[in-house]
């Protein structure tokens, strides 16, 4: 059954009382997704008394086809592909590379420069 919270914060605070057991460990952080996933893990970090962080990820769309993903970028140098939809769309790894993956990159860049004031 689907449980709904009245916001992301109570979400949060819900989800650090399941992970309680994690509390004040020096070997745990928190990782928080943009676009609704900080309030949670704000919560989550504050009442583990641990680190937070955001983790950035951009969607590897098809060229001409955006909406399709067939991987991700994320900061740290992260990268997953899905190779069958890769294939699929008979993208060769080269046009890939530079059509998608370093734009979406220079994106990712883009956004930390922003957010930590590089």
């Amino acid at each position: 059954m689907k449980k709904c919270f009245a916001t992301r914060r109570k979400a949060g605070e819900a989800l650090a009382t399941k992970l309680s057991k994690y509390a004040q460990r020096g070997d745990v952080f928190v990782l928080a997704l943009p676009r609704g996933g900080i309030p949670v893990a704000y919560e989550v970090a504050r009442a583990l008394h641990a680190p937070l962080d955001v983790f950035l990820v951009r969607k590897l769309g098809v060229p001409g086809y955006e909406e399709l993903a067939m991987g991700a970028i994320a900061t740290g140098g992260v990268r997953v592909l899905n190779k069958e939809v890769a294939e699929a769309v008979d993208i060769s790894e080269a046009r890939m590379r530079w059509r998608v993956f370093y734009r979406e990159r220079a994106e990712i860049t883009k956004r930390l420069i922003l957010e930590k004031g590089l």
